[in-house]
Formats: C-alpha cells, sequence, structure tokens
C-alpha cells in the first residue's frame, strides 16, 4: 500500500529542550498511522540521526536524514545584531537524497557550529551554494526567510528569498513549504505561497512542525520550553507555542487541513520516493598505520615489534607466553586488527617518551599478552589468569575495546600528537547526551510549576536510591510517591514521566575519541561544545556502527599526582619509572588494613575505606578483589568475603576444580572470568563460547541462558560432574554473572592502587603534599586531606610570603617532616600573582607588607589578593599582627602604587631598586578574635587543630562519612555560617555551612526544622545534624541537636585476642573511668566465630581516649546512640 503522506519536517529530543519526541516511539507512531516513511529534521544538528534510522528500519519506515538549518540573514561571519532581528537565522529544512547530499548535509552541520554559531549554528547562502547537491530544500516555517521578509512587510525581500532558493538548490530540489497549526501569520504566509507557486512554477509542499506525539503532549512540551529557557509555566513573557497543533498528525488529519492543495499533500510521497540515501553499517574506517619502509605488512611490523616487546621482558620466553603469544596474535590478524594495535602502541610509545604517564591497563586489554608485549599494558596476563578472550573473542566482528588511562594535565598533548600523526581532520573527541534523571527531572518539573524547594526536596527525597533506577519504578516501589502522582502532585509526576529519558544537553565524553581514514566529516557530522572543543555530533555506538576507530583515552588524576610525587622524590627520574615496586611489601598491606586510605587511588571513599578494614588484604590479589567488590551489585558479598578470608566461614566447594578457579577470591565468583574458567573447565566450553555465555548472562538475556543451562549440564556431567551439582554450579554463575567484574581491569587498577600506597607509606611526606596541591579547589577534600597529613604526623605549616611556593611542598629540608601550605591554596589568590610573589623574592625576602607592596606589580597581585593573603595569615611575623596590616593596607595600597606611578613616570625601574618613601606608621591593634574563621574561609581547612576536636577530641573515633547520594544518616560539625531567610511562605528556614572533620558541607535547613531546632543553629555551635546527602554535597537536614545533648555508641572491635594484660587493662578502663553518656559495644572475633557484648555501664567518651587504651585505639568505632529513623540505620553521611 502506498503512503498518503510523509511527514517531512520533524523533531526529535535531540532538537534540546523544544520536542519531547524519543525515536522509538515517533517511529512506532508513524507506522501506526499508516506512513511508510518520515523525516527527521532537528534544529541544526543530525545528533539523532544514526539512531533514527535504525528505528525507522526497525518499524519498516523508510528513515530520510534532514536537518531544520539555520541561515544566517548576510555572512556567516557576521556575528552582529541585525536591524530586523534576524540574526539568530531563518530556518530551512533540507533533506539529503544520497550518499552526496548527506555528505554536503552533514558538512553544513559542522560549520555552522565551527564558523557560523551565534545563538544558533548557522550557515550562509554562499555555503548553501557549495554544497547543495544532493539536498532537498523546503522554504521553511513560519521561521523562514520568506516569511520572516514577509510578516516584516517587505513582500520584494520575501519574493527574492524564495527565487535564491530555487538558484541554489535548482528547480526541482526546491519547494515551497506550507503549514496550518490554526496560527493567523500562517494562512497569510500559506497564500503568498500559493500565489508565487503558480508565478514560479515552484511546487508547494505540506508539512506539520512536529514537536510532539499526540495533542495531549502540548502541555509537557510548554513544560519543556520552560524548563529550557528557566521560566515559571504561569509567566506571561515567554517562549510558547501558538496552539497545540504541533503533533505528528495522520494522513487523514493532514488531508483534510490541507484540502484547498492536495498536491502539496501528494508531494510529500514524492520526495520520499526520491531519497536513496542509507547508511552504510559494517564498514571499517580503519586509518592506515604508517609501517616504516621495509618492514612488510601491518601484520609483519605487528608480530616482529611485539616479539622484540616479549624478548625485553623475558631473557628465555617461556613456552607457555610462546604458545599464548601465537594464539593472540593468530587471532589479531585473522580478524584485521593489527592496524589498531599499532595504532595505539604507537601513541603510548610517543607518551612515554615524552614522559607522559601512562596507566598499566584499563577494561579487558589487560588480558592481552600481545597488548603487554607492545607496551600498551603493564600487567603481565598469565600470573593473575587473564583471559585473551574476554578482551577479543575471536566470534566478534567489531573492534576490541583498548581504553587508556593517561595523565590528565597531558591527555590534550596525546590527541594532538594522533591529529598530528593521522591528520586533524581525521581525529575528533566524542559527544555525549546528559538526560533527565528520576530526581533531576521532578526537581525541573516542580520549579517551573512554582512548587516550594522543600516540597520537590521531600518527594526526591523518596526515591530509592539505585542506580538508573526510573520514576515510574519509583512509583510503584514507593507507595508515598505513588499517592503523590495520584492526588496532590499529579501534575508534576504526569508531566515528568513524559520528560524522564530526554536529552537535556550535549557534552564532550570524558574520554571517546575517534579516528577515521577520511575525513571526519565525510562519515560524520561535527559540534563544537562551549569550550571549543570539537566532537562529534554522534555518540559512543553511532560512531561504532559507521565503522569509525573508537577509543577511551582517559585522562586520570591519579597518574599525574603519581609522577608529581616522583619528581618531589627525584627531580631527575623519568615520569614513568621510580624503579620496581615490591607487590609484596609487609608495611603496604598493613596501611592498606588499618583503612587509612585516604588518598589511595580507589580506595579513598568512606565506604569502601571501612570496607578494606574489615577484609584487611594481605595480597595483592585481595587488593583487586576489593576494587571489584565495591559495587552495588556485589556489595552485599563484602562480609561474607572477609569471614572467609579470615576463618570465621570455612570455604567449601560444590566439586574439587572449582578451588582452583576460585581460592583467590575464597569461594566467591566475583570476575567475569572465573564465569568463563567455569564453563570452560567444568562444561567442556570454548574460550569464545564461555564469553558468549558471560555476556548472555550480563545482559539477562533469558532464551540464551536457557539454552545454555543444558548444554552446561550435559558438558558438566561428560566431565562426571552430578546433575544436581551441575544444575547447582550453573545457578550460582547465573547469579554472579550479572555483576560479575572484569579482573583484567580490576588487576590493572589494583597496581595503580598498590603504587599510591606505597608512595604512601614510603614517602608520606611528599605524597601528602601533591594530594593536598591537587585537591586545593575541592574545599572539602582539601579539608579531608589536611586532617589526614595531620593524623600522620606531618605538620602543615601555614602559607607564608617569603617561603610558600604556588602549590602545597615538603618543608624542613632531607628531614622532610613538614609540608608548607601552598599560596594557590589561598582563595583569591591565583597562579600569577603566586609566580609574581616567588619570582619577586628571588633576591631578597620580603621585609614587611610596606617593603611587600613597593616591589610586587599591583596589576599581578591584586588588592583583593593581599587582603586574602593578610587573613589567612601569609605575612605573619614580618611586622605588625593581621588586624593591624589590614586596617592600614587602604592608606598602604594607596601609598605604594603613588610611589609606583612616580618612578614609572622618572623613567625609572618599575619594581627594581628605585627609591621609595620611608615605611608609613601602622597603627598597633589588638589581633583579630577569630583568626581560625579566617583561615576556614580563605584556605578551606584549619592550620591549627579543628574546632570540632577541641570542643570534643572523642570525635577522632569517629567513622568517616558514607557520602553516597540518597542516603539517610548522622553527621558532626560545627556551624560556621548560617543565613536565615524566607521561604516562599514567608517562613523562616536557614542555609547552613557545616564543618566536619571530613570536609564543609553546605546544608538546607526547610521551615518545618528550623522552628523546631532553631536554639541549636547558632555559628560555632557543635551540632549533630540527621538528614539526607544529595547530590553534589549538599545535606537536607531534618533533626539537630546540641553536641552534648545525645549520648554515644562505642564499638570495640576485637580478634582472636590472647593477651589478657590488655583485656585486663579494657575492662578496668571500662569499670573504673568515670561515668557519662557513652555505651561500649564489643565486638570479638574468635575462631571463626562473631560474638557481640553490650556493657551495661555507661563512661565518658573521653576515657576512650586513655592511654590505658592507647592500644586499641584504632578498633574503636564511635558514633551518635540514636534510634534508626525510617529504617536506615544510623550510619553516617
Amino acid at each position: 500500500m502506498k503512503s498518503e503522506f510523509v511527514h517531512l519536517h520533524v523533531h526529535s529530543h535531540y532538537s534540546l529542550l523544544d520536542s519531547t519526541n524519543k525515536l522509538d516511539a515517533l517511529c512506532a507512531k508513524t507506522k501506526e498511522l499508516g506512513m511508510r516513511a518520515i523525516a527527521l529534521t532537528d534544529h541544526g544538528n543530525l545528533f539523532g540521526a544514526v539512531e533514527f534510522y535504525q528505528k525507522a528500519t526497525e518499524h519498516l519506515l523508510k528513515p530520510i536524514i534532514g536537518c531544520e538549518l539555520y541561515v544566517a540573514p548576510d555572512n556567516l561571519t557576521n556575528k552582529t545584531v541585525h536591524p530586523n532581528g534576524f540574526e539568530r537565522g531563518f530556518h530551512l529544512t533540507v533533506l539529503a537524497t544520497s550518499e552526496e547530499g548527506y555528505r554536503n548535509l552533514a558538512r553544513l552541520s559542522t560549520l555552522g557550529y565551527t564558523d557560523g554559531f551565534y545563538y544558533n549554528p548557522r550557515v550562509d547562502h554562499e555555503l548553501l551554494a557549495a554544497h547543495s547537491r544532493g539536498l532537498i530544500a523546503l522554504s521553511g516555517c513560519l521561521s523562514g526567510e520568506a516569511s520572516k521578509w514577509l510578516l516584516a512587510g517587505n513582500e520584494n525581500e520575501a519574493v527574492k528569498a524564495l527565487h535564491r532558493g530555487k538558484d541554489i538548490f535548482g528547480k526541482e530540489n526546491f519547494f515551497y513549504e506550507i503549514q496550518d497549526h490554526g496560527i493567523e501569520e500562517q494562512k497569510q504566509l500559506t497564500s503568498f505561497l500559493i500565489e508565487r507557486s503558480k508565478a514560479d512554477g515552484i511546487a508547494l509542499v505540506a508539512t506539520n512542525d512536529v514537536h510532539y506525539l499526540t495533542i495531549e503532549e502540548a502541555p509537557s512540551h510548554d513544560a519543556l520550553l520552560c524548563i529550557g529557557t528557566r521560566k515559571l509555566l504561569r509567566d506571561e513573557n515567554r517562549k510558547r507555542y501558538n496552539g497545540d497543533q504541533f503533533y505528528l498528525k495522520s494522513p487523514e488529519e493532514m488531508k483534510r487541513k490541507f484540502v484547498y492543495a492536495p498536491e502539496a499533500i501528494e508531494k510529500t510521497v514524492e520526495i520520499a520516493e526520491r531519497i536513496e540515501f542509507e547508511f552504510k553499517f559494517g564498514l571499517r574506517h580503519m586509518p592506515v598505520f604508517p609501517v616504516p619502509i621495509g618492514e612488510g605488512s601491518e601484520a609483519e611490523f605487528l608480530e616482529k615489534t611485539a616479539l622484540e616487546g616479549l624478548s625485553k621482558k623475558f631473557e628465555n620466553i617461556p613456552i607457555e607466553y610462546k604458545k599464548r603469544f601465537q594464539e593472540e596474535m593468530k587471532i589479531i590478524i585473522s580478524k584485521g586488527f593489527e592496524g589498531y594495535f599499532l595504532i595505539v602502541a604507537d601513541f603510548i610509545s610517543e607518551a612515554k617518551r615524552r614522559g607522559i604517564p601512562v596507566g598499566p591497563g584499563r577494561g579487558s586489554a589487560a588480558g592481552s599478552l600481545v597488548a603487554y608485549a607492545l607496551g600498551i599494558t603493564e600487567v603481565d596476563p598469565i600470573p593473575y589468569g587473564l583471559i585473551f578472550e574476554r578482551f577479543l573473542n575471536p566470534e566478534r566482528v567489531s573492534l576490541p575495546d583498548i581504553d587508556v588511562d593517561i595523565c590528565q594535565e597531558r591527555r590534550e598533548e596525546v590527541i594532538s600528537y594522533v591529529k598530528e600523526r593521522y591528520g586533524e581532520d581525521r581525529v575528533a573527541q566524542i559527544i555525549t547526551f546528559g538526560t533527565f534523571g528520576a530526581r533531576g527531572v521532578i526537581r525541573d518539573v516542580a520549579r517551573i510549576q512554582d512548587i516550594p524547594i522543600s516540597e520537590a526536596e521531600r518527594l526526591t527525597k523518596l526515591i530509592p536510591d539505585q542506580l538508573k533506577i526510573t520514576l515510574s519504578e519509583s512509583i510503584e516501589t514507593v507507595p508515598e510517591l505513588k499517592n503523590a502522582s495520584e492526588k496532590e502532585h499529579s501534575s508534576l509526576f504526569s508531566t515528568a514521566l513524559k520528560l524522564e529519558g530526554l536529552a537535556r544537553h550535549a557534552s564532550r565524553h570524558a574520554a571517546g575519541i575517534v579516528i577515521g581514514d577520511l575525513p571526519i566529516t565525510e562519515i560524520a557530522p561535527l559540534y563544537k561544545d562551549q569550550e571549543g572543543n570539537i566532537i562529534t555530533q554522534f555518540d559512543m555506538g553511532s560512531i561504532e556502527k559507521l565503522g569509525l576507530l573508537k577509543m577511551d583515552l582517559l585522562g586520570l588524576k591519579t597518574l599525574t599526582v603519581i609522577n608529581a610525587v616522583k619528581k618531589l622524590i627525584k627531580p631527575e627520574i623519568n615520569s614513568n619509572e621510580i624503579g620496581p615496586v615490591p607487590y609484596d611489601d609487609e608495611e603496604v598491606y598493613k596501611l592498606l588494613s588499618s583503612g587509612h586510605t585516604l588518598g589511595v587511588f580507589q580506595l579513598d571513599s568512606s565506604g569502601i575505606r571501612e570496607l578494606i578494614a574489615k577484609v584487611k588484604p594481605s595480597q595483592f590479589e585481595d587488593l583487586a578483589a576489593l576494587i571489584a567488590l565495591y559495587r552495588p551489585g556485589p556489595m552485599s558479598l563484602t562480609e561474607d568475603f572477609a569471614n572467609r578470608k579470615h576463618g570465621r566461614i570455612k570455604v567449601t566447594y560444590l566439586v574439587p576444580i572449582l578451588e582452583k578457579i576460585l581460592e583467590d577470591t575464597y569461594g566467591i565468583i566475583l570476575y567475569q572470568e572465573q564465569v568463563m574458567k567455569i564453563a570452560v573447565e567444568l562444561a567442556g566450553y570454548s574460550m569464545a563460547e564461555a564469553d558468549i555465555l558471560r555476556r548472555a548472562m550480563s545482559k539477562k538475556n533469558r532464551e540464551l541462558m536457557e539454552k545454555n543451562r543444558d548444554r552446561f549440564i550435559k558438558g558438566a556431567v561428560a566431565k562426571g560432574i552430578n546433575p544436581k551439582d551441575a544444575s547447582e554450579i550453573f545457578n550460582q554463575i547465573e547469579t554472579f554473572a550479572g555483576y560479575g567484574f572484569n579482573k583484567s581491569h580490576a588487576i590493572a587498577y589494583a597496581v595503580v592502587a598498590y603504587k599510591t600506597a606505597w608512595l604512601k607509606v614510603h614517602y608520606p611526606v611528599e605524597f601528602m603534599a601533591v594530594t593536598l596541591s591537587y585537591e586545593m579547589n575541592n574545599r572539602d577534600k582539601l579539608a579531608l586531606y589536611t586532617e589526614e597529613t595531620r593524623r600522620m604526623g606531618i605538620k602543615i605549616l601555614p602559607p607564608h610570603v617569603n617561603f610558600s611556593m604556588p602549590l602545597f611542598l615538603p618543608e624542613n629540608g632531607s628531614e622532610r617532616t613538614a609540608i608548607r601550605c601552598g599560596l594557590a591554596a589561598i582563595k583569591n589568590v591565583g597562579i600569577g600573582a603566586c609566580e609574581a610573589i616567588a619570582e619577586n623574592r628571588e633576591n631578597k625576602k620580603y621585609l614587611s607588607l610596606w617593603n611587600f607592596l613597593t616591589r610586587v606589580d599591583s596589576k599581578k597581585v591584586n588588592r583583593r589578593a593581599v587582603e586574602a593573603l593578610i587573613l589567612s595569615g601569609a605575612y605573619d611575623g614580618l611586622s605588625h599582627n593581621r588586624h593591624s596590616i589590614m586596617n592600614a593596607l587602604p592608606q598602604l595600597w594607596d601609598k605604594a602604587n603613588a610611589e609606583h606611578d612616580s618612578a614609572n613616570s622618572n623613567q625609572l625601574s618599575l619594581f627594581g631598586d628605585s627609591p621609595i618613601s620611608e615605611e608609613p606608621t601602622i597603627e598597633k591593634l589588638p589581633e583579630f578574635e577569630n583568626l581560625a574563621a579566617y583561615e576556614l574561609e580563605y584556605l578551606g581547612f584549619y592550620l591549627n587543630e579543628h574546632p570540632l576536636l577541641k570542643a570534643f577530641p572523642p570525635l577522632k573515633l569517629m567513622a568517616a562519612p558514607n557520602m553516597s547520594e540518597g542516603k539517610n544518616g548522622w553527621v558532626v560539625g560545627m556551624i560556621s555560617k548560617i543565613d536565615r531567610i524566607l521561604d516562599k511562605r514567608g517562613k523562616e528556614m536557614a542555609k547552613v555551612m557545616l564543618d566536619t572533620l571530613h570536609g564543609r558541607f553546605d546544608t538546607l535547613i526547610f521551615a518545618s526544622t528550623f522552628q523546631r531546632y532553631s536554639k541549636n543553629l547558632l555559628e560555632g555551635k557543635a551540632i549533630i545534624m540527621r538528614g539526607r546527602f544529595e547530590n553534589g554535597g549538599r545535606i537536607i537536614g531534618d533533626d539537630v541537636f546540641g553536641i552534648e545533648d545525645k549520648s554515644w555508641k562505642a564499638i570495640i572491635s576485637l580478634e582472636n585476642i590472647s593477651d589478657e594484660t590488655l583485656l585486663a587493662s579494657i575492662k578496668a578502663s571500662i569499670e573504673n573511668g568515670k561515668e557519662g553518656n557513652c555505651k561500649i559495644e564489643l565486638q570479638i572475633f574468635s575462631k571463626g566465630k562473631q560474638f557481640r557484648i553490650k556493657l551495661p555501664r555507661m563512661i565518658d567518651p573521653m576515657v576512650l581516649l586513655s592511654k590505658e587504651l592507647e592500644a586499641i585505639q584504632k578498633n574503636i568505632l564511635l558514633e551518635p546512640n540514636f534510634t534508626p529513623k525510617n529504617g536506615n540505620g544510623s550510619h553516617f553521611f
């Protein structure tokens, strides 16, 4: 059956914040309405073209790739206001009919972003003429060029615009576009176009400007416009569409609308029939690696280079390695991936040659011996049982992923090298799209509906803390949400449900880069982001389908930190070497077992520090297992893992052969590679087949899993395993495979984790100095790391204009027992100011603030910076106290600048040895009382002991915060700032700055909470707060108590205690210690069992810090003794 109408002017959610159409639903609805083809014409971009093409094809529709271009009123480089307000560009609907047309459309969209962007990505008439072949153009909607001129009262210009379109695209490829959404101006335009059609011999074509699927979705689209323009729905003066007719109409509706122009309906079908363009999937646009002359083919050169690399690692290559090498090489060459390996090895080799730190491996590539031989990875896969087929399955067609971690600061340098090597126009970074998530969409819709923030936060707090949970899933599982969605907030939820999952913004992917054998625009259009980066308009998945070589090149800060520490230890060393780091260092495992792993890669968060202290790793494989365990899926296994490791639970195996596979993880299936080995060893699978099984399980492919169940059991029975055990083993791997971790990745990241731990143990001052430097802009982490530095017995010296460099650096000569705070850590003091200060004191230290002001260029070190230097203590000891010189600064500043001006006018050295008048007299004033508050404000941490510890010393025994978003819990802190404000109902609420031992938190106290606890909400007061940790580090406070108001609980963990003297000391301290408000609970692990004993006597928490208990203080965990609320327990943020 022939289509009666085809929509040629259609937007999807990739017309960002201007369409609610998701592509699958759009294509399904088109099919349902009886149409055979549909176009996609998003605003200025082709973001969704590949996805649209696939979805349309799946629904047996003919996809038409198009774009609603923006055309500049004159030259695209003219980025000034147009007299008629046309500077944002006219709309022009353009469709690709052929391969050439698609390429031209891709170039036009690209140039709109790279050259013509001004409010919108604009092209001009000259560009259109140069790239018009293979394109059909429609004259546009009410924002089209002819329409704009006509409605501005200039019919002559409107006619010229139509004729220009005909001249650019050709009479047979240009059509006059008529629309009818019930808008008066459209009637005027349609009458004009019908008249011009007859006069000019140009055919009419009817379109509907589709922005949503059905008429019922018009309000949701209106809400989306409000979100995009940051307006309220009730605002009168805002962007809105005229009417509710911008939906996907049926052919019958369109025919009724254009009963006066049936030829315009028929023309849509004719245009659709002219479309011949198809994406070519399955091609491989692999760049050719420049093999040196005389080295043969890529395959020959790869084998030679890799073999040379392997020979450098082994004096005599073991037979096992030779066999594995040949097997891998055979698969790589048979799949045609040799060029890929050479390209990656080349840029990694060049990075290392330039001293750019590169990670030891990332992802499944660490399972390849060839990658190890080439220097792509630094992990020998054989000792760790890593599997090549997990990385490159011989049965897969697509390229394997070789992901690379690289020094964060020099990532762009590596990308520049790749561009130089393969061509600037053949390399680009990749786009990614942020979407409306469950919590975000509730906040957005609540804001435009003017629902109070407190109510929006209450609703978002009800959404379960589960990765990628949808709003509809949340409503089904949380009765209170369901009730809200059906009653008082039905409008909010109905809108939010329609907007959830839509693209919200475009940005650069953190790691993805693409390399092609042709200029990228021959294959995919490009986009220019706000930072000026050129990135693809297609996302990672689409890029891969088009056959471009895609790689993840991730900037990893930890590599930058490791390199900086090495440079402090031995300034002359190569950045990639510091000598071998042994993986059996007892001191390293002592540090790890203590849980004091702040700053250690992957082991830094409060949750994993708690876990690592339980597991107490004693070998490298334990470290890898910890990285694999600390994820939402296997988190429930952590207690089991720790108990098995420490013999509290006996490890058993259903069949003996499992022991060899699972012994490193104490009988728990933790890795994907273990699933594969079980399938091979127990059921006779090949490694390639085992990888297919692993993927089926991880993707929960029920059909494929059921097929494999029979195959697995039969194979296991053939190897002598009874059917019941075989079935149970399959059930176990089915359970664990869903969240099994990639062992290759775990091992590679464990290498980085171990290296950072080793540096923290053996070079603690250098390690912490660098760690502090790289967290200077994160005030919360800076506070956390300064407390950790002090815990390690390292002093933090205050910033000083005579001693500080821009960054934190070790001080005290060769002993290195202290770290000097960097000047760049001070708020309002930039790097340029720091460098100017350091440069000017090279030959002579500063003698006073006056001496400083007369020597330093005030353009580089401005008055704001000087104020910050004063209040943070950077002039302490030079002459007067901070209060005195702060008071004198206005006079000193003006006088010093006058001296500079005078010297300059006399053509004397501006900042050299020109005569300077005597230092003005400075009035002596008593010092500020609140020095600590100023230090906190300007440095982000306290230079001396945290006032919270002064107020309540036992807090040093408290657990670190668990900062998981959406979690409820308790936090202890001191209020450093409180702003009382009124909410929209006129009730008093507060914004509180809460300083804890673990960082600084913005806290919101809504009116109801404020009313109950206002007596505790005072600056300088130490408090305990119950609330919820939100995205971005904010806390929503529910309960606020003074630190003195509540009781405490101390859990003392003792393991295999045999020291009777120690036990007696503990007992005596508790029985004889001062009575108080702290309960004691003993947690004893002995002979594989765990006992909990609650002692009847309550003691003063200060007893826990007594000398008698000093030996076990690391085993004491202090927490507020509160009744759990909402079933969340009394855990901390």
